[in-house]
């Protein structure tokens, strides 16, 4: 599958490059970001995909985060797609910040007009880690995954739906259950119809409820100021009952007086990296 790169910028060492491809999932063309540190001018190197939130593209978290230099130091190679498909022509896809586009909230949608192109669970868990082992330096068998907001929904929701599949995961204020939430009321009876055991699939709080290991260390840091939390948007009690039950373990961080901007990200992101880390270069 051909990739055409549209950036590439010396960044602490490495290189932080852009390319676009054709999706064959998505049926458009699709952006993601890719960092490759120093070390993977010598050999493979583990890689990390980022899940970005409601509006993102993959420009966010490259600009803002600040992660580049944990990730030079570490010798990661960081992932980061775009939050759906672009450019469908779909009647309604621009309509709202929260459906459509830039709101993929990484499902298999259900239910016409979406199903044809918003497959972005698809998208992030084969189709581009398939694509990024076969044209750059990474090692297949060491994978985690992060994100924030909706994509810190879809990076537990990756990693819960697939046992096995990612050293690690953690989060960013994650929508964590979202069949109880406004934002996942509106985007799950959109791309996934009516009948809210469809939703549940895609829903952390539920698929914690019957993962069947206690091999995963799930790592969330959450603004006490965050005005979605205040809304009820991203309910982490609900999911850290859900894990206690299950006896999976979870850090959970609190953190005094943060929103849920990038300001907050970029202060905790090297806490993040150094937890992937510990996992993927054991």
């Amino acid at each position: 599958m051909a990739l055409k790169q549209i950036s590439s910028n010396k960044c602490f060492g490495g290189l932080q490059k852009v390319f676009e491809h054709d999706s064959v999932e998505l049926k458009c063309k699709m952006k993601f970001a890719i960092y490759l540190p120093p070390k993977a001018e010598s050999g493979k190197c583990p890689a990390l995909y980022w899940l970005s939130g409601l509006t993102c593209t993959e420009q966010n978290f490259i600009s803002k985060s600040g992660y580049h230099q944990a990730a030079s130091e570490h010798g990661l190679v960081v992932i980061a797609p775009d939050t759906s498909p672009r450019g469908c022509n779909i009647k309604g896809e621009d309509e709202s910040w929260d459906f459509g586009t830039g709101a993929g909230f990484y499902v298999n949608a259900t239910e016409d007009p979406w199903k044809t192109n918003y497959r972005m669970y698809s998208y992030v868990t084969e189709e581009l880690p398939q694509l990024i082992n076969a044209n750059f330096p990474v090692d297949p068998q060491r994978m985690s995954i992060f994100g924030h907001s909706m994509g810190g929904h879809g990076a537990l929701i990756c990693a819960l739906k697939n046992p096995g599949k990612y050293k690690s995961v953690s989060a960013f204020a994650p929508i964590c259950n979202p069949v109880h939430c406004p934002w996942g009321k509106k985007a799950f009876s959109g791309y996934l119809g009516t009948d809210e055991n469809k939703w549940k699939a895609y829903d952390a709080t539920y698929l914690v409820k019957s993962y069947p290991d206690s091999q995963l260390d799930i790592l969330i840091d959450q603004g006490k100021d965050d005005q979605f939390l205040l809304d009820g948007q991203l309910l982490p009690e609900h999911f850290i009952s859900a894990s206690s039950e299950k006896k999976i373990p979870v850090v959970f961080r609190l953190q005094e007086g943060y929103d849920h901007s990038y300001y907050f990200i970029a202060t905790f992101i090297a806490d993040h990296i150094r937890h992937h880390a510990k996992y993927l270069n054991a």
